[in-house]
C-alpha cells in the first residue's frame, strides 16, 4: 500500500474502560495461549501417533496449524496495545496484519470444505477412500486452499495500494481490518467495497456449497446403514467437523446480519474477538474430546511421557 498523508494508524480497540482492558488482557493471553497450545497438541499427535496418519487427521494438523497463524495474525499486536496503552500501529504493519489476517482466514474456509470431501468420500466411497484421498491428492488440496485464499484476497488488495487517508487515522477496531479501513480513506473506495463483497460472497458461498453438499450426501449415506451403531459410529466422525464448521459459518453470517447499523461496529468487534481468540482456542478441544482415536493418542502419549520422566 502507498500513503502519502498518514504515516501511523489508531487503533481504538474494544474499551477505553482501563479495568475491563485489564480483564480483556488476562482474558485475550489465556485464550491465545490455549489456542497455541491446544492446536500444538494436535499437530505432535497427528505427526508422532502411526494410528492418526489419515487423510483426515492430515487436514485437521493443517487445520491446527492455520488456527494457529490466524489468531498469532490477530490477538499478540492487541496484546501489545492493552499492556502497553500504545494504540498506534504503522501503515506498513497495519496493511500487513490486515493482508494475513485476510489470507488466513479465507484459506481456513477452502479447508473446511476439503475436510467436507473428506468426509464424504470417507462415509460415501469406503472402499476406494484410501485410492482417491492419497498422500499426494491430500497434499495437492492443501495447496489449492492456500491458492485460492491468495486468489481471492490479492484483487481489492491490490486495488486498495492507491488508497490515501486524508482527514482520520482512527480505526474503530482492535486490529486491521477491510471494513474500518475503508471508512477512514478519503479516495473513493466503491469499487474496492463492491470487490470486497463480491469475493466474500464467493468465497462463503462456494465453501458452504461444497459443506452442505458433502453432508446431504453423508446424511443420506448413514440413514441407508442397517445397524444402529454403524449409524452412530458414522455420525461421530463428522461431529467434530460439524461443530467447527457451525461456530466459523455461524460467525460469520452473524457479522452481517445486523440488528441495526447503531450497533453493528460493537456486534462486529464481539464477533471478530470470537473468531480471533476463542474459536480457535475451543477447536482443539472439540476434536479432542469428540475423538475417541485423538483422545487415546493423547492419553498414550502422556502415559509415554510420564514413564520417561521416572525412567
Amino acid at each position: 500500500m502507498q500513503n502519502c498523508t498518514m504515516t501511523t494508524f489508531i487503533l481504538l480497540g474494544l474499551t477505553d474502560d482501563p479495568k475491563i482492558q485489564s480483564l480483556l488482557l488476562i482474558f485475550l493471553f489465556l485464550t491465545y495461549l490455549l489456542s497455541v497450545t491446544g492446536n500444538l497438541a494436535i499437530i505432535s499427535l497427528t505427526l508422532v501417533d502411526p494410528h492418526l496418519k489419515t487423510p483426515m487427521y492430515f487436514f485437521l494438523q493443517n487445520f491446527s496449524f492455520l488456527e494457529i497463524l490466524f489468531t498469532s495474525a490477530c490477538i499478540p499486536r492487541y496484546l501489545y496495545n492493552l499492556s502497553t496503552g500504545d494504540k498506534t500501529i504503522t501503515y506498513c504493519a497495519c496493511a500487513t496484519q490486515a493482508f494475513f489476517t485476510d489470507l488466513f482466514g479465507v484459506t481456513e474456509f477452502f479447508l473446511l470444505a476439503t475436510m467436507s470431501y473428506d468426509r464424504y468420500v470417507a462415509i460415501c466411497e469406503p472402499l476406494r477412500y484410501s485410492i482417491i484421498m492419497g498422500s499426494k491428492t491430500c497434499s495437492r488440496f492443501i495447496l489449492c486452499c492456500w491458492i485460492s485464499g491468495l486468489l481471492i484476497i490479492l484483487p481489492p488488495f491490490s486495488l486498495s495500494q492507491s488508497l490515501e487517508f486524508c482527514d482520520s487515522n482512527v480505526i474503530d477496531s482492535f486490529l486491521c481490518d477491510v471494513s474500518p479501513f475503508l471508512k477512514i480513506s478519503c479516495s473513493d473506495t466503491w469499487v474496492i467495497e463492491q470487490m470486497v463483497i463480491v469475493c466474500a460472497v464467493l468465497t462463503f458461498l462456494t465453501t458452504l456449497f461444497c459443506v452442505v453438499l458433502s453432508y446431504i450426501y453423508i446424511i443420506k449415506t448413514i440413514i441407508r446403514f442397517p445397524s444402529a451403531q454403524q449409524r452412530k459410529k458414522a455420525f461421530s466422525t463428522c461431529s467434530s467437523h460439524m461443530i467447527v464448521v457451525s461456530l466459523t459459518y455461524g460467525s460469520c453470517i452473524f457479522i452481517y446480519v445486523k440488528p441495526s447499523a447503531k450497533d453493528s461496529v460493537s456486534i462486529n468487534k464481539g464477533v471478530i474477538v470470537l473468531t480471533t481468540s476463542i474459536a480457535p482456542m475451543l477447536n482443539p478441544f472439540i476434536y479432542t474430546l469428540r475423538n475417541k482415536q485423538v483422545k487415546q493418542a493423547f492419553n498414550y502419549s502422556i502415559k509415554r511421557i510420564a514413564l520417561e520422566c521416572r525412567s
